[in-house]
């Protein structure tokens, strides 16, 4: 059985260090892409607040496809270069995006998100998935939740 112990109140660093521990020891010695993704996208709102949609979406066949999250349904399929998470696919760069609506070309799946964070995920030199974090308020995000999800993203890459 995995234990979590999560601390409120910590410095964002700290709950980032906190974030990426859980879902290395979560991960650990797992082969199934499937179940670290779904346990990575379930841990990472109960480290990370004030959000309403986290989770993945992964590349196949040059386009983006719906892969484990937490929240409400969301769109399966996502062209590269397409939104905030196909723009992070094909750029291979985060994109943080205060607020939503004032990103060209937003796919808006939950009409409550007004700000986005999305990660990609690189194996071997090439993009493999993105990590999608959504929240329901203007700027919830900065450069602090950038390192931290761009951290997971790292040590995550070789067990999704």
């Amino acid at each position: 059985m995995f234990s979590i112990d999560i601390v409120h109140g910590q410095s964002k660093p700290a709950v980032y260090r906190d974030l990426l521990a859980a879902a290395l020891a979560l991960t650990d010695g797992e082969s199934d892409a499937v179940a670290n993704m779904a346990n990575i996208a379930a841990l990472i709102p109960m480290f990370v607040g004030e959000l309403n949609w986290a989770g993945f979406y992964r590349v196949q066949n040059n386009e983006l496809i719906l892969g484990p999250f937490w929240g409400k349904p969301a769109c399966i399929r996502i062209a590269l270069g397409q939104g905030v998470c196909g723009t992070a696919a094909a750029l291979s760069q985060t994109q943080l995006v205060e607020d939503v609506h004032t990103f060209a070309g937003h796919i808006a799946c939950d009409s409550a998100s007004r700000s986005e964070l999305v990660v990609p995920v690189r194996l071997a030199g090439r993009v493999i998935a993105v990590i999608d974090l959504d929240s329901p308020l203007l700027a919830r995000f900065d450069a602090e939740d950038a390192a931290g999800i761009e951290a997971l993203s790292a040590a995550i890459a070789d067990r999704i």
